[in-house]
């Protein structure tokens, strides 16, 4: 007799999905790398310095909003203004709130991973199961 037919695989309570949250950060982080592969200059290997400069906040949205910037013409060094183009493209285009201020994000070298890795839980909530972005009216 199988699994499938025996009475006591049809009469066990499902036991919910459990993770581990290094699984889930795993997880998170190994779908940014894919969202962000290609992109000139950004390199996705943890939640703090690979977002230091604002690069790979630009590559995640503009991976689901390419039309909304020329990401080709992205300094790394204008931190202010790709942190400002990545968190604002994100609310326009993708109805994502900005967790993260720019003003933060400039003061610090390297930005507290927890506080990233919030904001970026945001996008994939948003993405993971439609990666068209919701549609707005012309402003």
């Amino acid at each position: 007799m199988d699994n499938a037919t025996s009475p006591n695989f049809l009469s066990a309570p499902k036991k919910p999905l459990q993770r581990s949250p290094s699984a889930i950060k795993q997880m998170l982080l190994s779908w940014c790398q894919a969202m962000t592969k290609g992109y000139e200059g950004v390199n996705v290997t943890n939640f703090s310095s690979s977002w230091s400069d604002g690069l790979a906040f630009c590559a995640l949205i503009h991976h689901f909003c390419p039309d909304a910037f020329d990401f080709s013409k992205l300094n790394p060094k204008n931190r202010r203004g790709n942190f400002t183009l990545a968190f604002e493209t994100a609310e326009k285009k993708a109805d994502i709130s900005p967790l993260l201020e720019v003003d933060d994000m400039v003061r610090m070298k390297t930005p507290d991973w927890k506080c990233v890795f919030c904001y970026v839980q945001s996008f994939y909530r948003r993405f993971r199961e439609d990666a068209t972005p919701p549609t707005t009216p012309e402003q």
